[in-house]
């Protein structure tokens, strides 16, 4: 790092009990670093598919497609909804699922409505409630599955 003048050295081991771990930086408040497997899933019918597994981060949104036309190749027709974090709701993904029918949950990009029906209310609390329980999942690979690395201090 000296000689070259760098502030990080890409590949740079952090664990010796665990050499494949790499620091993931998320941002999240309190923990602005993470170790560990980055994971993509999907839930169908209570079964959860493991669609991308990395040590290394990535941009979940780019996956989307991916995953989608993974699902109707499996099931042979698209979802009738996806259910996604705020990182996969961008305008392209937005417009790619509008044009295959399929409804992507969460607020649209734009000023939120002053008026909201209670149809749209019960919709979003679902909503909600399925993304809680895929949080669930990953919290469970964490710590059922050994997806959390040693030196994730997480309980």
């Amino acid at each position: 790092m000296w000689e070259n003048k760098t502030q990080s050295v890409p590949q740079r081991i952090v664990s010796l009990t665990q050499p494949h771990i790499r620091p993931i930086v998320r941002g999240k408040a309190g923990k602005p670093i993470e170790f560990g497997a980055k994971l993509s899933v999907s839930c169908v019918d209570n079964y959860v598919f493991l669609d991308k597994i990395s040590l290394e981060n990535f941009n979940e949104s780019c996956h989307l497609k991916e995953q989608v036309e993974k699902y109707k190749e499996t099931f042979g027709y698209y979802p009738e909804s996806v259910h996604v974090d705020k990182i996969y709701r961008t305008r392209e993904n937005r417009n790619w699922c509008k044009e295959r029918g399929i409804r992507i949950s969460g607020p649209k990009l734009r000023r939120p409505p002053k008026n909201v029906s209670e149809e749209e209310k019960k919709q979003a609390h679902s909503d909600e409630c399925f993304r809680n329980a895929i949080e669930g999942k990953f919290g469970q690979a964490k710590r059922r599955f050994s997806l959390k690395s040693r030196d994730d201090k997480t309980p």
